[in-house]
């Protein structure tokens, strides 16, 4: 059972620094030095032992935000090197589509910081259900920002000639075939779902900054196995691997990624229950109840997800597609021009009616009596 305004361990929760909580003991803690809560309330000793977040009103979770340095640092690397990839295809006189840009900064690296950096990660340890939205938003939804922005046919044509060729050999090398082989890569992202709540991985996460961080990179890296190969333009998938193929393994892996959170929302048992028991504050939800919003959370997600990642697969069959047809047509061209007579364009199929056959047989219609 939760006490309300007791103190259960006779410390007072102080508010996080780059996703851990520090705890002081109360009795050390003055209220000159205690820390000032949301809104610049400052509380006093007696009360410091049962100092909570305030209500997770949508108004807090858009309103409040910590930094993340471990997460501050990816998305500043990512986005330079993309930058810099983009900037350099331009300054050869190449082309780079500027929704290719929008969609790698704003859905992918936009997700990574609202993840670990929003109301998300503000609250992610005294609910759950912010939790499970961070961690399906950076194995689901910004591995497809990411891999809709194709930094694998932008690194090939930014890099050096031998920069792009080293590239393109790992790419097919055998340990990068292995993880991205669709089939292997769909398992991997359930089996990481799945173990991160069902092992206890989730709840050490939760009282080690460290592994907490591990475990967003663990996210993002398992989701772009599987989505940064299907959506790349580069030839990163075996040859079998065609675009009806794709397609179905695109709605497979819907089905599948739906998965852990039907398990999580339905299952009986609490998933990190020890910690979320021990620091939900008053206001918030039965544990239980919280967890099912988790789950269902993530299944919506999931399915929400797995539309638009289905419309990019089929806009790429339908985008090359046209493209091979405008190749040929091409080819045709210069097969026409190349076969001229001094007479004309050589003609390589003539219709029936401009042969010479055709043309006695319209003059013999044309004589015969009574038309």
């Amino acid at each position: 059972m939760r006490q309300s305004g007791a103190c259960k361990c006779h410390t007072a929760r102080l508010p996080r620094t780059f996703g851990r909580h520090d705890e002081t003991p109360c009795a050390l803690v003055h209220p000159a030095a205690a820390p000032l809560n949301f809104g610049g309330y400052r509380p006093l000793v007696s009360e410091l032992s049962a100092v909570y977040l305030p209500e997770a009103t949508p108004g807090r979770l858009l309103g409040s935000w910590q930094p993340d340095l471990p997460a501050l640092l990816l998305v500043a690397v990512l986005g330079g090197l993309y930058v810099w990839g983009v900037v350099r295809v331009r300054g050869r006189g190449g082309a780079w589509p500027p929704a290719r840009l929008a969609a790698f900064v704003l859905l992918g690296l936009g997700t990574i910081v609202v993840a670990t950096m929003s109301g998300l990660a503000v609250y992610d340890r005294e609910l759950f259900w912010p939790a499970a939205v961070q961690n399906i938003g950076l194995d689901l939804l910004a591995p497809l920002g990411l891999a809709l922005g194709d930094p694998l046919r932008l690194a090939v044509e930014a890099l050096p000639e031998r920069g792009a060729a080293r590239l393109r050999r790992m790419l097919t090398g055998r340990l990068v075939r292995l993880l991205t082989f669709p089939l292997v890569s769909t398992v991997l992202v359930l089996t990481t779902e799945l173990t991160l709540y069902f092992t206890p991985y989730f709840a050490t996460a939760l009282r080690v900054g460290r592994l907490h961080e591990l475990m967003y990179l663990h996210l993002l890296a398992a989701g772009c196995l599987f989505v940064l190969p299907v959506l790349s333009r580069e030839q990163a998938l075996p040859a079998w691997c065609t675009h009806p193929v794709r397609a179905a393994l695109v709605f497979l892996d819907g089905v599948v990624d739906g998965l852990p959170g039907l398990v999580v929302m339905t299952h009986g048992t609490l998933i990190a229950g020890a910690w979320y028991l021990h620091h939900a504050p008053p206001w918030s939800p039965d544990v239980l109840h919280d967890q099912q919003l988790g789950g269902g959370a993530m299944l919506g997600i999931a399915e929400l997800v797995a539309v638009p990642f289905l419309l990019a697969v089929l806009a790429r069959w339908v985008r090359d597609e046209r493209d091979r047809t405008a190749v040929l047509d091409r080819r045709l061209d210069g097969e026409l021009v190349s076969a001229a007579t001094p007479e004309g364009p050589a003609e390589l199929v003539r219709p029936w009616w401009e042969t010479e056959a055709g043309e006695v047989a319209e003059r013999m219609r044309r004589q015969r009596p009574g038309d």
